[in-house]
C-alpha cells in the first residue's frame, strides 16, 4: 500500500512539475519575445498598447536609476497632465532618435495638436518640444524584480551565475532524470 501510495505522489509531483516548468517557459518566451520584438522594431511596436524601456541615464533619478526596467502605456494626449511621466521619441539635437523618459512639466495646445515640455527630474533645462505624434506612452509602472534580474544580469558575473549556470543545471538534470528512468525501466523488465 506505501508502495502504491508513493507512486502516486510521484505521479502528482511529476505533472506539477511539468506545470511548472511549462508556465515558467511560457512567460520566459514571452518575455523574451516581447523585449526582441521592441529591440528590433526601435520600439515601433507595442504589446497589447504596452511598451518597456530601460533607463539608461541619470536623468529621472531619484525617481528612476540607470538600469531600471519602466512599462508605459499607450494614451490619449488628452489624458496627459503636468506631472506625468512620459516616454517618446527625441527628433532634433542630442534627442533625435533617442527615447526619452522624462516628466511633463507643461502643455501647449497649439492649433488641434498638443506639444508637451518635458525635463528629466535631475536636469537643470528642458528638453525641446514635444508633439503628440512622437509619444509613445505615460510610464505606468518599473518593473522592479525584472529590473534587478536586468542590473545582476548586465554583469560578466552575474550573466554567468544567473543564465549560463542555471541552464547547464536544467539541461544536466534533465539529462541525468532521463538516464534513471531508463534504468527503472531496465530494472522492472528483469
Amino acid at each position: 500500500m506505501k508502495f502504491i501510495k508513493s507512486l502516486k505522489e510521484k505521479k502528482y509531483y511529476k505533472v506539477l512539475k511539468v506545470i511548472f516548468e511549462t508556465l515558467a517557459f511560457i512567460v520566459l518566451i514571452g518575455f523574451v519575445f516581447s523585449v526582441f520584438l521592441q529591440r528590433f522594431s526601435n520600439n515601433k511596436l507595442s504589446i497589447f498598447n504596452y511598451r518597456m524601456f530601460t533607463v539608461i541615464s541619470g536623468s529621472m533619478e531619484p525617481k528612476y536609476k540607470i538600469g531600471d526596467v519602466l512599462i508605459a502605456k499607450e494614451t490619449d494626449p488628452k489624458t496627459i497632465k503636468v506631472g506625468d511621466i512620459v516616454s517618446y521619441l527625441g527628433n532634433s539635437g542630442s534627442f533625435k532618435d533617442k527615447v526619452v523618459t522624462h516628466q511633463v512639466t507643461k502643455i501647449e495646445q497649439v492649433g488641434d495638436k498638443l506639444y508637451f515640455r518635458t525635463k528629466g527630474l535631475a536636469n537643470l533645462v528642458e528638453d525641446p518640444p514635444v508633439s503628440e505624434s512622437q509619444l509613445y506612452g505615460k510610464v505606468i509602472y518599473k518593473c522592479a524584480i525584472i529590473s534587478l534580474v536586468y542590473k545582476i544580469v548586465s554583469t560578466n558575473i552575474g550573466f554567468y551565475l544567473f543564465i549560463i549556470i542555471p541552464v547547464l543545471v536544467i539541461i544536466s538534470s534533465e539529462i541525468i532524470g532521463t538516464m534513471l528512468e531508463k534504468e527503472e525501466k531496465k530494472r522492472r523488465q528483469s
